[in-house]
């Protein structure tokens, strides 16, 4: 049997015998190197875009699906729920088979203690006034209200810090005038026009005003708590 080696173009060949099915010892060519690097690269791309799909979303194709359902895809357990109404004291958020419940709000913190009451001072006892004096016009009056001697004492006490029972005491500051410190001083003309001058207008009035603190004690209790009555 004879062989023949030929060459074919760029591409060397092998030798094949001379047989009546290869007269000339045709040789068959090898494939390309660059047909087979394509090939390769192909096949890596493609496996790699299958591989970023389902890392991305591994159920995009299930979802896609017109059979696709979702609450199977962990044993049948709805996978996020979230419930709310007037009903409920809070939210409830299920997901994938826990419940998640909103963290409770710390209690309030504790009120401040009330500040102690300040002791009231009684009123220091006193004598029987002078009479004629405006103390003895006041204590005639108290009595005609059935207001003892506790209650005199009280007022004593009240107006010597207002103004000393000075029928003319004035408070630059304030306006206020006379022996209860009306203010202004002319809202004792309701009681008489001459209520500059007379301690029975002043103290009829006196009387009337307090009488908003109940009596003469419960004036003179507010006027320590807040130094004004």
């Amino acid at each position: 049997m004879r062989y023949r080696f030929v060459i074919v173009g760029r591409h060397s060949g092998v030798i094949a015998p001379l047989t009546p099915a290869n007269p000339v010892g045709v040789t068959r060519r090898r494939p390309r190197v660059r047909s087979r690097i394509s090939l390769v690269l192909f096949s890596f791309f493609a496996a790699s875009a299958f591989l970023l799909v389902n890392v991305v979303d591994p159920y995009a194709g299930a979802t896609a699906s017109p059979t696709f359902d979702a609450s199977t895809r962990f044993g049948g357990a709805e996978t996020q729920s979230f419930v709310a109404g007037d009903d409920l004291q809070e939210p409830v958020v299920s997901r994938e088979g826990y419940t998640m419940k909103e963290a409770p709000k710390p209690p309030p913190p504790p009120p401040a203690p009330a500040a102690p009451a300040k002791a009231t001072r009684a009123a220091p006892a006193v004598g029987a006034p002078d009479p004629g004096s405006a103390q003895a016009y006041a204590h005639d009056l108290l009595a005609s209200r059935g207001m003892g001697e506790d209650q005199y004492a009280c007022l004593v006490a009240l107006w010597n810090r207002e103004s000393h029972w000075n029928v003319y005491a004035y408070n630059a500051s304030s306006g206020a005038y006379g022996i209860p410190q009306a203010l202004p001083g002319s809202k004792m003309a309701s009681v008489g026009a001459d209520w500059q001058t007379s301690y029975q207008t002043q103290i009829t009035w006196g009387l009337s005003y307090i009488g908003r603190w109940g009596d003469p004690c419960g004036a003179w209790a507010h006027s320590e708590r807040t130094g004004w009555y």
